[in-house]
């Protein structure tokens, strides 16, 4: 593997992130590193997040709507609201998936789970009553 460069606009984008927990967009995060660094384009950001994700760094998120980061590797879930868009760290054990899945599947052995839950958040419920 090539040696990395450092880029103080991935660092920057990288420490953006890590202040977040709100996963945000590729659009979010531009119009908020471009304070910082006002000729950057969108495209830069794009392939940063692409490398970041890449290496490990950073975890992408699909949605229904754009992708979104989060800066949070370590294996966790994910609940997004089909109302509102909100996506939400869901700090519950992954380990019981990946145990029941090594127990019943003999293609190779599984280390990891990320999931996706799909709802109504709890800021939207109370707005349905």
């Amino acid at each position: 593997m090539a040696v990395l460069r450092y880029s103080k606009q991935r660092e920057s984008i990288k420490n953006y992130l890590c202040g977040r927990e709100d996963h945000p967009t590729a659009d979010m995060i531009y119009t908020s590193i471009r304070e910082e660094y006002p000729n950057i384009s969108l495209g830069t950001i794009y392939r940063n997040l692409s490398l970041l994700v890449e290496i490990g760094e950073i975890q992408k998120i699909t949605t229904d709507g754009a992708d979104r980061f989060d800066a949070r590797v370590t294996p966790h879930n994910h609940f997004v609201c089909r109302r509102c868009g909100r996506v939400m760290d869901m700090m519950v054990p992954v380990d019981s998936p990946v145990i029941e899945a090594n127990k019943l599947w003999d293609g190779g052995e599984i280390h990891e789970c990320r999931m996706e839950f799909y709802g109504i958040c709890k800021d939207c419920k109370k707005t349905e009553n």
